[in-house]
């Protein structure tokens, strides 16, 4: 039974950085090497959109607001999936969370004030 924990998020002013960390247990090495993982957010009033997703043999993709800004890692041997965050914005305020082959963590929150 996978299970994902995301930490990280929290208070910070516009321009500062975050890094969100998403352990992810139950689910074996290999399968972590290969999943499917990214990171998605929901802001007040709108519905939960991409932010970073990172297919296991490919090229990480970026959503056009975040572009240049966030970078999506993970740590095999941790079977942890990082966003790193910079120069956030308050547009970038919302609930973050993480998606392992279409399982999902509880959300963290991430709150940017101008």
């Amino acid at each position: 039974q996978a299970q994902l924990v995301e930490s990280g998020g929290g208070l910070v002013q516009a321009g500062e950085s975050l890094r969100l960390s998403c352990r992810v247990s139950g689910i074996i090495l290999s399968v972590f090497w290969s999943a499917d993982m990214g990171w998605y957010r929901q802001a007040p009033g709108k519905q939960r959109e991409m932010v970073a997703r990172m297919p296991g043999h490919t090229v990480a993709t970026y959503a056009d607001s975040v572009k240049g800004r966030f970078t999506i890692s993970r740590d095999n041997s941790r079977k942890t999936v990082y966003l790193q965050m910079n120069s956030l914005q308050p547009e970038d305020t919302g609930v973050y969370y993480c998606n392992v082959n279409d399982r999902w963590g509880q959300g963290t929150q991430v709150t940017v004030s101008p």
